[in-house]
Formats: structure tokens, C-alpha cells, sequence
């Protein structure tokens, strides 16, 4: 896989990656659409596959996961996945953060009936519902950690 870098709008924070797989997903559910404005546009990175450098802030957002942004611009940096599982520790990092980004291609939408009627995206990948994300946690097995 490629690395990639990226940044903030002021700079200050820097990001290598290397994306689990050569593709984005988009998020519209309601703290990702009130977080960034519109759906969340990312690649899934393991946490050994993330670097940043600059004034990066946590908070947890939820039960299951913590949101990141740059603590200068207030950039949305990444949604990580704090649930115990298999998906402990996943990074979805924003893809408009990297330049490179426009070779990898929407895979997957998630939370498609939460999302506004305004918009639509082309294509046949991948949708789920509200119902069938939250299935795919409660079906993960137990804490691996």
C-alpha cells in the first residue's frame, strides 16, 4: 500500500497513513453530520498504521468511540473505535485531509437512511442502514483487548 501524508487547514497537524484497504467509506450519521457538515469521508487505518504530529485533541463521543481534530483549526482529524472487539482501535481518518485521496474510490455508506434527502452518491457499493451497523457491532465477539 501507499502512504499517504496529509495535514489540517492551518498546518500545525500532519498525519501519515496507510489505509487498511484502497477505498473510502461515508458516514451520515447524525454526529458525523454534525461534526464535519455533511457525511464523513474516510479510509480505515490500523492504529500501527497512523501517525500524527501537531496540537491533536480526544474527546469520546460516544459509548464506543473518541473523535479527534486539530486543536489550532478544529480540523475533524478521525472517528476511533474504543468498543471492545475486533474493530478496537480502528482509525476512520478523514480523507479530505490528504491531496492523494482522489485515487481511492466510495466503497461503502454508512447509516444510509439517516441520510438528508439533499444529496446522493453514484454507484453501486456498498449501503447499510441504521438497523444492519448496529448489527454489525452487536455481532462482534467479545473484547480482544
Amino acid at each position: 500500500m501507499t502512504d499517504l501524508t496529509g495535514h489540517c487547514m492551518c498546518g500545525e497537524t500532519t498525519l501519515a497513513v496507510t489505509p487498511a484497504k484502497r477505498d473510502l467509506h461515508a458516514c451520515h450519521c447524525g454526529m458525523c453530520r454534525k461534526w464535519t457538515g455533511g457525511p464523513f469521508l474516510a479510509f480505515e487505518v490500523a492504529a500501527d498504521d497512523l501517525s500524527h504530529r501537531g496540537p491533536v485533541r480526544r474527546r469520546a463521543s460516544s459509548d464506543w468511540a473518541e473523535r479527534a481534530w486539530c486543536d489550532s483549526c478544529g480540523a475533524a482529524l478521525w472517528y476511533r473505535v474504543t468498543m471492545p472487539g475486533p474493530s478496537r482501535g480502528l482509525y476512520h481518518v478523514a480523507a479530505g485531509l490528504f491531496d492523494a485521496a482522489h485515487g481511492y474510490p466510495l466503497t461503502g455508506e454508512l447509516f444510509i437512511d439517516l441520510k438528508p434527502g439533499g444529496y446522493a452518491f453514484a454507484g453501486t457499493h456498498q449501503r447499510f442502514t441504521d438497523a444492519e451497523v448496529m448489527e454489525m457491532f452487536a455481532s462482534a465477539p467479545g473484547d480482544e483487548g
